[in-house]
């Protein structure tokens, strides 16, 4: 993998948790459901519990595309349990377009500051 050394650990912890019912409890890092007792919290769909997954990889692939220029958000989804590919295969562009990256020529590729809409730097 040639992601960061932090990446792949991010990615693990993402894809390792269990999602589904992340709105209904606060959960320790790690979270298994079949592993609760009791386990009477309600549970999200497979689509929700994507949906969750997928901005939780959102939000960690802003900032570690910000901190490393080498940075592959494609690799680091797929490591992390996201979706990455059409059904024909193909990348899939809602990857990317859940980041805040820059589209002006002198700036292309570059992402946005953590914390910040439209913030980039040289």
């Amino acid at each position: 993998m040639a992601l960061s050394r932090l990446a792949p650990q991010f990615a693990a912890e993402i894809h390792q948790h269990d999602w589904s019912d992340a709105p209904y409890r606060l959960d320790r890092a790690g979270h298994q459901r079949e592993h609760d007792l009791p386990n009477d919290v309600p549970q999200m769909s497979p689509e929700e519990t994507d949906r969750i997954r997928t901005n939780v990889m959102w939000v960690v692939a802003q900032v570690l595309g910000y901190q490393d220029p080498n940075f592959d958000p494609y690799e680091f989804a797929d490591a992390a349990g996201v979706r990455t590919k059409t059904r024909s295969g193909h990348k899939d562009g809602y990857i990317m377009a859940g980041l805040r990256i820059a589209h002006e020529p002198e700036l292309k590729g570059h992402y946005a500051r953590p914390g910040t809409w439209d913030t980039y730097d040289e």
